[in-house]
């Protein structure tokens, strides 16, 4: 018996020992479990969770007008970058309406419309909108992030999930400098110094239909070159009949889009100084009168055009006093 409880009495305080063990290891884990929870929810307490962070999307303008002047006469094509630029629908400058040549959302090219020589030297305003006639704003960053520049977050008080902010802009206003053309200025130089004093120690003069002749070395003194359909030989004064006939000129010129753009009188806000006015007095469909538009003024009620040339010899020639006074119809090929 003494042994039996012996025995009991070392087994009873062996399975105590057993069970204490157990019992450490618990509060152990228990205790380490409960720290890494704290340490968790610390680190959670010192993070805070935003919402994404709304980023203005709207189109906008970034750059300067690639060209910062051009010829009022039109056609120079202008180039700006930015955000968000398929939307761009329409562009004007000064008010004048610009074709938009090539746009996606980086980028829009626009092509300057023609204006009266009265606007030389001002600056007009470049402005663009999308299809709801939104204005779509021109602006510049005031700030700069240097790139490559790291940036080191706190450990603690963290906004996780934002997006990183734009630099700030500013609205700026974007202007084109209308210039003269030397080309134009050539071509109607010419026709000032020689519609009554024609110029035969160079030019053969027709007598009677001088017109188409004169209209023609206006565009020679413009810059034109001779081609197989538009010519004169200098040494025989021979003529293609482009250069010498209105009717044949006007045919000519309407197989050359290159060199010139065909417009009725209904399109007179189009026409510029330079261009080509041509008259059928009979309304029988030939053209019989050429001139060189010399003059052009656009106001509230409309455009007023003068012309210069030979035959009817005039450096500013009034259009509508033309009309109602030999009648018919008058039409005008835009020259490029």
């Amino acid at each position: 018996m003494a042994l039996g409880c012996a025995a009991a009495i070392a087994g009873v305080s062996a399975f105590g020992a057993v069970a204490a063990s157990a019992d450490s290891d618990r509060d152990t884990t228990s205790t380490t479990t409960a720290r890494a929870a704290a340490a968790s929810s610390a680190a959670a307490a010192d993070t805070i969770a935003a919402s994404a962070a709304e980023v203005d999307e709207a189109p906008t303008v970034t750059s300067d007008l690639s060209v910062a002047a051009a010829p009022f006469t039109g056609g120079t094509q202008v180039s700006v970058t930015g955000e968000g630029l398929d939307e761009v629908a329409s562009v004007t400058v000064g008010g004048a309406s610009a074709d938009i040549v090539a746009a996606d959302a980086a980028h829009v090219t626009f092509a300057v419309p023609a204006v009266a020589e009265d606007a030389l030297g001002t600056a007009a305003e470049v402005r663009f909108a999308d299809a709801a006639g939104q204005a779509i704003g021109a602006e510049t960053p005031t700030a700069v992030v240097a790139a490559g520049t790291s940036v080191v977050q706190p450990l603690e008080g963290v906004l996780t999930g934002a997006s990183a902010p734009k630099a700030p802009t500013a609205p700026r206003t974007l202007t084109l400098t209308y210039t003269s053309d030397p080309g134009i200025d050539a071509q109607v130089g010419y026709v000032l110094a020689y519609w009554s004093e024609y110029n035969s120690d160079v030019y053969p003069v027709i007598s009677g239909y001088d017109c188409a002749n004169f209209a023609s070395q206006s565009l020679l003194a413009r810059g034109w070159t001779m081609d197989d359909g538009w010519n004169l030989d200098l040494a025989t004064g021979a003529m293609s009949p482009s250069w010498a006939s209105s009717t044949a000129l006007r045919d000519y010129l309407n197989t050359r889009p290159d060199r010139a753009t065909p417009l009725d009188d209904s399109q007179r806000g189009l026409v510029k100084v330079g261009d080509i006015a041509q008259f059928d007095w009979d309304s029988s469909g030939d053209r019989d009168h050429t001139a060189v538009v010399t003059r052009v003024e656009r106001t509230d009620d409309g455009t007023k055009i003068w012309v210069g040339g030979h035959t009817k010899d005039a450096d500013f020639w009034d259009v509508d006093t033309a009309l109602a006074t030999g009648g018919g119809s008058v039409s005008y090929f835009s020259i490029r």
